[in-house]
């Protein structure tokens, strides 16, 4: 069942979703070269602790850290760990807090240093892909306008979309009704209502779209080792046009 969140209900999930992208652009200013993903972890408890949130991540389904580190290859669900990031890579993060019971969720991929010409093509191609997205989370729509939107973006640029992973509704639980995801014809599924809130996140690989997941039974990675990239907002659907509730 789809939950529609009244006004009030999207005013508090404003304020986590706030935090997120505060959070975010800490980690975002920290990234570089030498830095480890564990450092970085350890930064975005302490932040979600001094606003008094809770991480959404930490311990969800046994998860063990507050934010999910996806390097170069790795797709999302990363486990942060104290190998030092090199220039050149590209590092997806993706991050989640509880705040007064609701939850805030977004994710961006971030280069570390100086990234060559085809990385920055991925990151950009992700991030419009993301953005058209959005656009079409609009009352009226069917929620398979915003997969179709990543899918033809992403695809005309000659990249290739994630089906294993997809957004998902959220709210005062994690993951809501309805599955969102990043790839399908347009015109399907239920209609797009005010109230609706999604959490919207192409994952975008360079190369082709499988995927496989490592012996830690999270981390998932692609198939032929080329690099993906991730990027997500928490989405309101209103009267008024598609609200973006992660904004700083």
């Amino acid at each position: 069942m789809i939950v529609l969140k009244s006004r009030e209900e999207i005013d508090r999930m404003r304020d986590a979703g706030g935090m997120v992208a505060e959070i975010l652009e800490i980690l975002r200013e920290r990234v570089a070269p030498g830095v480890t993903t564990a450092e970085l972890d350890r930064i975005a408890e302490a932040e979600c602790i001094r606003r008094k949130a809770k991480p959404a991540f930490k311990g969800y389904g046994g998860f063990p850290f507050t934010i999910c580190s996806s390097p170069n290859e790795q797709v999302v669900h990363g486990f942060a760990n104290e190998q030092p990031l090199r220039e050149g890579d590209i590092l997806s993060i993706d991050f989640g807090v509880i705040y007064k019971g609701f939850y805030g969720d977004a994710a961006v991929t971030l280069p570390v240093g100086y990234i060559d010409r085809d990385k920055q093509h991925l990151l950009r191609v992700t991030e419009e892909s993301l953005q058209k997205a959005i656009a079409a989370a609009v009352v009226g729509g069917r929620l398979s306008d915003i997969s179709h939107a990543v899918q033809s973006h992403a695809e005309k640029e000659g990249f290739s979309v994630v089906r294993e992973f997809v957004g998902h509704g959220i709210g005062r639980q994690l993951h809501e009704a309805p599955q969102i995801p990043n790839f399908g014809p347009a015109g399907q599924g239920p209609r797009l209502k005010a109230g609706m809130t999604l959490a919207i996140e192409p994952m975008i690989n360079a190369g082709g779209p499988g995927v496989k997941i490592l012996k830690d039974g999270w981390t998932a990675v692609t198939l032929d080792g080329k690099a993906s990239a991730h990027f997500e907002h928490t989405v309101a659907v209103t009267e008024a046009g598609p609200e973006i509730l992660t904004l700083g």
